[in-house]
This record gives structure tokens, C-alpha cells and sequence, in this order.
């Protein structure tokens, strides 16, 4: 068994070395997540703590129109042919400037419809501006690090900007008026300053040719990938609009609160999703065998629910270590047992599409995840029922979609080759 142990080792060292530094990362991003996290949830009010997750959840979605998709490219390039490096960082700011406009307008039609008497478009546009710009570039930096194998840099930097976010909800904590208004100042100098710092101090230095032929062999991928990252969010994010929509800023607050401490157990399946797409960018050889695609879903799938029952174990021994605002949807926690593992089981099918070139097929799959998620909440949040039934509920529903994610996202893979990607 030692044998055995130290020959996996030896032969996946660089994979090894990259996940410890990428979990390493993980770890310090959740202590300081969780510290961001205590002080926002119980200084603004479960409204608006609600209409924030839900403006930021709308930014993240509006994020993935940045440069078209040509993020994809650029991580491709970094990846397998960091020579053109310089050339494809051109592309992707003239993605950026051409993007700019269509980003606005929909931001725009976004706040009419969704946030229209409830937010003033004034602290929308800031919330999305942190968003859609500066936290968007920040985590930019931070792919192209890891497509160049700088993981440790990656991972560093994705904990400063954290910590960063965390620095200024402490102040506005000690110094702000506790109001959503005044939160999305801090808000956007907070990223401000962590886009600024990825740029300066951590983009490769390169110099920038401009090769349009290039950019437009790539422009049916990029698109392709930009239609799909956005849908992807789209199912992601969708249900904190569906339930501010339906169910109102109260239940919209407490349900933030609950996805968020889920999304807090997701950051060690997503270190480990980060290296196993760079490794099928190279080669989709090890999903020939079934053992091994049990054997993937079954560790994402354990991981997820210790890191829940881990946390849900806590906080039934301390309901209050979170604050007294969080301490109101910590007991409904445990009911959401079986979420995390089927919404990472999720994501990794999307990134198994992704790394292995099927990109407009990824695109579908996730138009129809989004909108099996959107009539299935609907459902859920119509029946009226008390909180702890249509939380409950929610296991049957990622159930649902997890069963439909993995039914088509196998049947596309089964063209796969040995070949490299």
C-alpha cells in the first residue's frame, strides 16, 4: 500500500505539488471568507443582506460577458503555448472595450426588472461594477497564473483579494451607517484595489502584439464559452433572483445565508477541479474508463457533504459563532445535507465539457440545466410551504438536476479519444 502511495506520488508529483498550493489557498480563502462573510450577514439587515447577494450574484452572472468569452483563449494560450501570451492579452482588451457597452445595457434592463423600488441604481451600478470589472479581472490574473503553473501565486492572490474584501467589511462594520448604500462604497474600493494589485503585481510581464487573424479563429470558441459561462451562472446564481422575486428580501436573506456557507465547502473540490482541467486539456485519456469516472464523482461527491456535516456539526454546537443574524438560518443548514455534493457534481460535469474542447455542447447542457432549475424553483417556491419544507426540497431539486447534467454530459463524452485536446 505505501508502495503504492509513494508511486502515485512519484508520478503526479507536479499535480500534487499544484493542488497542495491550491488548497493551501483554499484554507486561507475560507477563514478569511467566513470573517467577510460574519461581518456583512450581521451588520446590514437580512433584507439587504439579500438584495446584496442577489445584485452580486447578478454581477457574477454579467462578468462572463467580459471580452465575449475571450477569457477562454487566454487560458488556453497560457496553458499550452505561453510564447503567444502577449498576443492573445491584446485580443482579450479589445474583447474588454467591445464588451463594455453590451455589459452596461444589460446590467441596465437587469436592475429594471429585478431591482426596480427595491434598489437604487446608484448602488446596483456599484455592486455591478465591482463585479463585472474589478473582481472579474482579479480572478483573470488569477487563471492565467494557473494556466503558466504559478498555482502558489494564483492562490495567494485570490487570498489577498479576499482579505481585502474582508479589511473593508470590518470597517464598515466599525465606521459605515449599516446601510446596503453605504456597504457598496467599501464594496467597490475593496475590488478596486485587488484588481489593481492582480494587474500590477501579478499579470506575466508581456509585450502586447496585435494579430486579429488569430482572434478570429478562436471567436466561435470564445463565444461559444462566453454562452456557456454565463448559463452556467445563470443555473448558479438564478435561484437568489427567483427567490427575491418570489419570496421576497427576507427569504431571499436567509437563503443567501444558507448557499453561502454551501458555497464555503465547495473551495476544496474547486482546487482539485482546477488541476484535473489543465490535465484533460492535455490529454481526456483517463475518462476512458468507467472506474475512474466513479471514482472522480465519488470524491467530489464525499468531500462536498463532510465539509457540510463539518460545518453543520459546528454550528449546532455554537449556533451563535456566526452572529445573531446568521444564527437564524444555521439550523436549516443540515436539511440542505445532499445540496453541496450535487452542485459541485454539477460544476465538475460543466468543466469536464470544458476541458475536453465541447464547448458548444456545454452551452447547451447548461441552457437546459437553467431552465429545468428555473421551473423547478418556481415550483418549489409556489407551493407556499413553511421554510423548512421548501428548503428540505431543495435536495430533491439539485438531485434532479444533477441526474440531468450527468446523463447528457456523458453522452457527449463518449466521442472522446486518447488524443490531447
Amino acid at each position: 500500500m505505501i508502495a503504492r502511495l509513494k508511486d502515485f506520488v512519484s508520478a503526479y508529483r507536479d499535480q500534487v505539488g499544484a493542488y497542495v498550493s491550491l488548497i493551501g489557498g483554499s484554507a486561507g480563502r475560507l477563514a478569511i471568507s467566513l470573517i467577510y462573510f460574519i461581518a456583512i450577514a450581521n451588520t446590514l439587515s437580512i433584507a439587504e443582506f439579500g438584495l446584496f447577494a442577489t445584485a452580486s450574484a447578478c454581477g457574477i452572472m454579467l462578468s462572463r460577458l467580459m471580452a465575449f468569452g475571450f477569457v477562454s483563449p487566454l487560458y488556453r494560450i497560457a496553458t499550452v503555448k505561453t510564447r503567444l501570451l502577449g498576443v492573445y492579452t491584446s485580443g482579450f482588451l479589445a474583447g474588454l472595450v467591445l464588451s463594455a457597452p453590451v455589459i452596461a445595457l444589460a446590467a441596465w434592463l437587469t436592475h429594471w426588472l429585478i431591482f426596480s423600488g427595491e434598489m437604487p441604481v446608484s448602488t446596483f451600478a456599484k455592486i455591478i461594477v465591482a463585479e463585472v470589472l474589478c473582481w472579474r479581472v482579479m480572478e483573470i490574473v488569477v487563471i492565467v497564473s494557473y494556466g503558466i503553473n504559478r498555482f502558489g501565486a494564483g492562490a495567494w492572490l485570490v487570498v489577498m483579494a479576499t482579505a481585502m474584501k474582508a479589511v473593508a467589511a470590518l470597517l464598515f462594520t466599525w465606521l459605515g451607517d449599516a446601510t446596503l448604500s453605504s456597504w457598496a462604497w467599501y464594496y467597490i474600493a475593496a475590488n478596486g484595489l485587488a484588481a489593481l494589485v492582480a494587474i500590477m503585481f501579478f499579470y506575466p510581464r508581456v509585450r502586447l502584439r496585435w494579430k486579429p487573424a488569430l482572434y478570429i479563429r478562436r471567436w466561435v470558441d470564445a463565444v461559444s464559452v462566453a454562452g456557456a459561462e454565463m448559463l452556467f451562472y445563470v443555473q448558479s446564481e438564478l435561484d437568489k433572483v427567483l427567490v427575491l422575486s418570489l419570496g421576497g428580501p427576507e427569504t431571499a436573506g436567509i437563503y443567501a445565508m444558507i448557499m453561502r456557507l454551501v458555497d464555503l465547502t465547495a473551495l476544496p473540490v474547486r482546487a482539485f477541479l482546477t488541476i484535473l482541467t489543465q490535465r484533460l486539456m492535455r490529454t481526456a485519456k483517463m475518462l476512458d474508463e468507467l472506474k475512474n469516472r466513479i471514482m472522480l464523482e465519488g470524491a467530489v461527491a464525499i468531500v462536498s457533504t463532510v465539509g457540510l456535516l463539518g460545518m453543520a456539526g459546528f454550528l449546532w454546537f455554537f449556533p451563535n459563532a456566526l452572529g445573531k443574524n446568521v444564527a437564524e438560518a444555521t439550523p436549516l443548514l443540515i436539511l440542505v445535507v445532499l445540496v453541496p455534493a450535487f452542485r459541485n457534481l454539477i460544476e465538475y460535469h460543466s468543466e469536464l465539457l470544458y476541458a475536453t474542447g465541447r464547448t458548444v455542447v456545454r452551452m447547451l447542457v447548461l441552457t437546459s440545466m437553467a431552465a429545468m432549475k428555473a421551473l423547478l424553483l418556481a415550483y418549489v417556491l409556489g407551493l407556499h410551504a413553511e421554510v423548512t419544507v421548501w428548503v428540505e426540497l431543495l435536495n430533491l431539486l439539485f438531485f434532479i438536476l444533477y441526474v440531468q447534467s450527468a446523463l447528457l454530459t456523458y453522452k457527449a463524452l463518449r466521442g472522446v479519444r486518447k488524443r490531447p485536446i
